[in-house]
């Protein structure tokens, strides 16, 4: 395990690292003869079956808009595509600098915050979370009126939950449960009314700083005994709570003192600063509709995340900004074992945790690891993809994957409720359609 060495050394790694980039520059410009020659996956560069599958999803309105992006192991760009619905959006245009709510895609760099500090031993996966948030310390838990735990209940019986009880917690909530969706933590969207309406009257959304939102989740139930079951919600934004508590620092800069500056990733951050410009939100379903302010489908609750840099709240599960460009970069860094232009950030084997299989391992799709969802054959029988890819995605349509095969990152982004079709899925199966046609 390393130590608090690695923090008093993050000043000189990241100066040096600038200085190598800066010289490799300087290199390259001697050696264009090289640069120019034709990558191994130069036959996917304006590729038009892929990007007929992308301008497809526009045409036919299943999203308003797409950018698209595959990059190689050193951030090469192999691939890029855009496409926007000009009588929805007339105005807009699309790049790898453009900024997309990432949502459940903030999940990974949450964890990996966490795991990080659990490397300088200043956190422990062990540890009660009520040692980092005491408020936590007589936790309720909901489960139904014969006393049967909800998380036993299949989905299709999910009504037979209400009316609920709540009972005191019988377990202790450990940073764990939190990383592997067992701390009984939900979203709002469990399809049993008497949870959803909970979560409705708290309206989590609404809080102005990570205390407020601390003193509403006291209040509410837990799924399940912590420990017991995975059950996919707020588990990640709680463990954001942990870590600012931990090292008494905001997410937003221990994202920039973490991440960001010591790997010079620029474009992945908390709140809104005054030159990001937001995408615009759609809702899907049988036309696509601009959502405007209010919120009037009442998505993720009666308010939908905030960005507002005045207020210091932020969800370490779904409130991150990152560009394509940005969240590139993070997903090369996991590639490469932990690395990023000259900066180690994790230990190899770390990386190795945090993509083994967890949890879900008997779901013919893949297993989760840490959050980062690992595939199955499957996606190859339906000529989707491959197994083995790492797979981080968010509410709004935004996904990306790591083929540690080929050495290529991939992308896929837009921003939009209720989706009838799945713009990842889709370009993903185009792409391996390609490479295999051309690796025959």
């Amino acid at each position: 395990m390393r130590t608090t060495n690695k923090k008093n050394l993050r000043f000189w790694i990241t100066a040096c690292s600038i200085l190598l980039v800066v010289i490799a520059g300087l290199t390259s410009c001697t050696t264009g003869s090289d640069n120019d020659k034709p990558g191994p996956f130069s036959f996917l560069k304006d590729h038009p079956e892929i990007d007929h599958v992308l301008d497809s999803l526009v045409d036919g309105e299943h999203i308003p808009f797409v950018y698209a992006r595959i990059e190689g192991a050193d951030g090469s760009l192999i691939y890029e595509h855009t496409k926007v619905n000009k009588a929805l959006y007339p105005e807009l245009e699309l790049s790898g600098d453009s900024w997309f709510r990432v949502w459940s895609m903030s999940k990974i760099v949450t964890i990996s915050m966490a795991m990080d500090l659990v490397e300088e031993g200043k956190l422990a996966l062990s540890d009660p979370v009520a040692k980092y948030i005491p408020e936590f310390s007589d936790m309720k838990v909901a489960e139904t009126e014969k006393g049967t735990p909800i998380t036993d209940l299949k989905w299709e019986n999910r009504a037979e939950a209400c009316p609920i009880r709540i009972v005191p917690a019988e377990t202790v909530m450990t940073v764990e449960d939190l990383i592997h969706h067992k701390a009984g933590f939900f979203y709002p969207w469990t399809g049993m009314e008497c949870l959803d309406s909970i979560w409705q009257q708290f309206d989590l959304n609404a809080a102005q700083n990570a205390q407020e939102l601390i003193n509403r989740l006291k209040e509410m139930p837990l799924v399940q005994h912590p420990g017991n079951a995975y059950f996919y919600g707020l588990n990640t934004t709680v463990l954001g709570l942990v870590l600012e508590r931990a090292t008494g620092t905001g997410l937003r800069e221990l994202v920039k003192e973490r991440i960001t500056e010591p790997m010079n990733i620029q474009g992945l951050q908390y709140s809104q600063s005054a030159d990001v410009l937001l995408l615009p939100r759609t809702r899907g379903g049988e036309a696509l509709e601009n959502i405007h302010a209010g919120n009037q489908h009442e998505i993720f609750g009666a308010n939908l995340p905030g960005y507002d840099p005045e207020i210091p709240m932020y969800l370490g599960g779904e409130g991150m900004l990152a560009t394509t460009d940005a969240y590139a970069d993070f997903m090369r860094m996991l590639m490469h074992s932990g690395t990023l232009n000259g900066y180690r950030y994790l230990d190899e084997a770390t990386i190795e945790e945090m993509s083994a299989p967890h949890t879900q391992l008997d779901n013919p799709w893949g297993n989760n690891g840490y959050n980062l969802w690992v595939t199955s054959d499957t996606l190859e029988s339906l000529e989707i993809g491959e197994a083995g890819l790492w797979v981080s995605g968010g509410y709004e349509g935004t996904y990306s994957w790591i083929d540690h095969e080929r050495q290529i990152v991939g992308l896929v982004m837009t921003q939009m409720f209720n989706m009838q079709a799945a713009p990842s899925e889709v370009f993903r199966g185009a792409v391996y359609r390609t490479l295999w046609k051309n690796e025959k």
